[in-house]
């Protein structure tokens, strides 16, 4: 038994590791061709080329990993069956699991790495990327995102947001400190809530804080309503700022969105790239139990092409309806948990169906 387990790991590991080298190879190539004007128009020099290749693989790596075990478990299990090579194992009494128990074992140990890879190098590899793309590159300045805030410069002031949400064209927790030419704390204006409302940022209430220039102390408390503010920013050049969550860590997602609860702020966004974080792992698995029945109900007559198209059809599929799952899910359509794992409980229960029908 463990020579045939050696023998269809080995056979899958082959496969596995040419289909994720051609997959990271296209995509690399593909994402690098789109941003070569931008690396050309700034005179990029060799480091950052060399920076934006490092950075971009571990990140395309997570992306393709359960096209691409999707894809080589059909490309295995298609192989071996076209050559009668799975009849005979079953002939012998094997059963179907037993069969692809050492392929489910092997992804589980994949699943495992992808889920360090998705906790450990994603997140340093975004910020990296986001530096160099967004600010290196286009010589913008760099906001602050640490502490789960957003700072930032302009001018003779300085604005802190405590989380934005582009796709509802809204800050919350805003700071706006302005300083005077000594750069001495002039005054400093707290807005529960800011909204992008034609063309401009309005704030139903503002507290003003007045210092005194001199002596730095409190001189006076306004409140202003309805009023209209400049802060140099649209709702569009808050999308990287709100990505970021999506590629922090499981842990720091949850301390982020436990924070800002507790704050009074909406998490909404925040738990659901929680929830999606925590079922992408899951994803692995259940592409390879998706490719079992693919690949054996199309009998010998299969061909690879056929084969690689109906993985291709198949991860498109799983990633429009996690798209619009996640979607949904930012919106509040639907709760956290479910916009996360609607995809992979969907697939899960199509995989089911199918096997079910095979072994019939």
């Amino acid at each position: 038994m463990k020579q045939i387990d050696r023998y269809l790991l080995r056979h899958f590991l082959r496969i596995l590791g040419l289909t994720l080298m051609a997959c990271i190879g296209i995509y690399l190539l593909v994402d690098f061709f789109e941003k070569a004007s931008d690396f050309i128009e700034h005179k990029a020099n060799a480091s950052q080329y060399l920076s934006y290749i490092t950075n971009s693989l571990p990140l395309i790596a997570v992306q393709v990993t359960p096209l691409v075990i999707l894809m080589s478990t059909v490309l295995t299990l298609g192989s071996l069956g076209s050559s009668n090579e799975i009849t005979a194992l079953r002939s012998c009494g094997l059963s179907l699991w037993r069969i692809v128990r050492p392929l489910m074992l092997a992804v589980a140990l994949i699943s495992l790495g992808y889920l360090l890879i998705n906790e450990i190098l994603t997140p340093i590899n975004t910020r990296q990327l986001t530096r160099l793309l967004d600010y290196q590159l286009q010589g913008k300045p760099e906001p602050s995102l640490n502490s789960d805030r957003i700072w930032y410069r302009d001018g003779n002031r300085i604005i802190k947001i405590a989380l934005a949400l582009p796709e509802k064209k809204l800050l919350q927790g805003i700071s706006i400190f302005e300083m005077d030419q000594d750069f001495r704390l002039h005054q400093r204006l707290q807005i529960s809530e800011l909204r992008y409302q034609g063309g401009h940022w309005q704030a139903p209430i503002v507290k003003r804080r007045s210092f005194d220039p001199e002596t730095g102390n409190l001189a006076a408390v306004t409140l202003l309503t309805n009023q209209s503010l400049d802060l140099d920013r649209e709702p569009a050049d808050f999308i990287r700022a709100a990505e970021q969550h999506g590629f922090k860590s499981a842990l720091d997602l949850w301390h982020t969105s436990r924070k800002l609860s507790a704050e009074g702020f909406d998490t909404t966004r925040l738990s659901v790239d929680l929830q999606t974080r925590l079922a992408a792992p899951f994803a692995c698995l259940i592409m390879a139990f998706l490719g079992v029945p693919f690949s054996l109900s199309r009998g010998r007559g299969s061909s690879i092409a056929l084969g690689i198209g109906l993985s291709l059809a198949v991860g498109v599929c799983y990633f429009l309806l996690q798209s619009l799952a996640l979607a949904f899910g930012y919106s509040g359509a639907l709760p956290p948990f479910v916009a996360g794992w609607a995809a992979n409980l969907i697939f899960l229960l199509l995989g089911i169906y199918l096997l079910l029908r095979t072994r019939e």
